[in-house]
This record gives C-alpha cells, structure tokens and sequence, in this order.
C-alpha cells in the first residue's frame, strides 16, 4: 500500500517536471522474476525508473539510510532493503536472490555510483552475481537526459537478454556485468542517434 502512494505521488512531480519519456515499457515480464538494470546519473534514478516500470520494484539502498528508525522503515516500506556499499554484503545478495526467488522484480544500478559525466561507467559485479545465480529475466534499462527541469527525461528498457548462453559458458559474474552494460549503452547511442538524425 504504501509503496502504491509513494509512486504515485512522486509520478505526480517528476513527469511533468522532467517531462519523463518511456519507451519499451512492453519489454518487461508482467510475471515472474525480473532483473531490471540501469545506468546511473543522478539521485533520482531509483524513483524514476520505479514510477516508469510496470513491476513493483525493489532496489538496495544503502546500509547508513536505515539508521534512522523511522526513515529506516519508510525505506522498508517501499521495498528497500540496506547494502554495505564497498563490501560483499552476503545479508544483502541473499536478500535480492530471494526477492528474485518469489518472483519479484529487482532493480540494480551495476555501476554501484552516479556517472558524473552521464557516460556509461565500468559494472560491478554484482548485477552478474544476481543474474547468474538466480532465474531472472534481465531487462537493460537507459535513462537519458540532463535531469534539468521541463527538459525531456528519456527511459527506455530494452529486451530481455539471453542469460543461458553466459550460464552454459560458464562466464564469471563480472563478465555478465559487463555485458549488460553493453546493451545499456547500445540502447543509450542507438537513441542519442535517433534524435541527432530527427534534428537534422
């Protein structure tokens, strides 16, 4: 329930205000587990990509936003769940697994931290780790644009890739990772481009 108020109370601010675009919203799975990965440029990511899924989704946050009780269980409230950035946090990987397990949707920055310049960053390996070890479809997620105020915010999530192929060949976690931020800057250049060729 209040995950439900808060989406749609912050839907009510950020779409007029970034003028906030979706496209590919079909790609992700109504049903089932869904990993859902996105580049990372601002603050407001994680509340962007949530109002613009159809899934309810569940991000990490990290571990300090919970020390305050009640702020702690607002975070709780709206599917957050804590990670100790810098440290292979067993409590929060078991935690995503099992989210993934009952067939939830969760939503990962692979980056671990905001790209300054809005270019796609190096992965860690975290996404792969969530990927590999559980039966998630894996949906590549780009958020483009400059976060200025009524300037479009483009989302765009591209289709589920094809995990069984990296599980076969035995690819390592960082791999996986790596590969998915590939197809996040092949959605995030493939748009760029479109757009350049429209203002021509």
């Amino acid at each position: 329930m209040l995950y439900t108020i808060a989406k749609n109370i912050v839907a009510i601010i950020l779409f007029p205000l970034y003028r906030i675009k979706i496209i590919g919203k079909e790609n992700i799975p109504s049903t089932g587990s869904v990993l859902i990965c996105s580049n990372h440029i601002s603050n407001l990511d994680p509340p962007v990509v949530g109002i613009t899924s159809s899934r309810d989704i569940h991000f990490m946050a990290k571990g300090e936003l919970f020390e305050n009780f009640l702020f702690g269980k607002l975070l709780t409230g709206i599917n957050a769940f804590p990670v100790k950035r810098g440290l292979a946090d067993r409590n929060a990987l078991r935690r995503g697994l099992e989210i993934l397990k009952n067939g939830n949707a969760v939503g990962l920055f692979p980056e671990g931290t905001r790209s300054k310049t809005g270019e796609i960053g190096e992965p860690l390996a975290g996404a792969g780790f969530f990927a590999l070890r559980s039966e998630a479809q894996v949906i590549p997620c780009a958020i483009i644009g400059p976060y200025k105020k009524f300037q479009r915010l483009t989302v765009i999530y591209g289709k589920p890739m094809d995990m069984e192929y990296y599980r076969t060949n035995k690819k390592s976690a960082k791999e996986v990772a790596d590969a998915i931020m590939i197809e996040i800057k092949k959605i995030k250049e493939n748009h760029e481009n479109q757009v350049s060729l429209l203002d021509k």
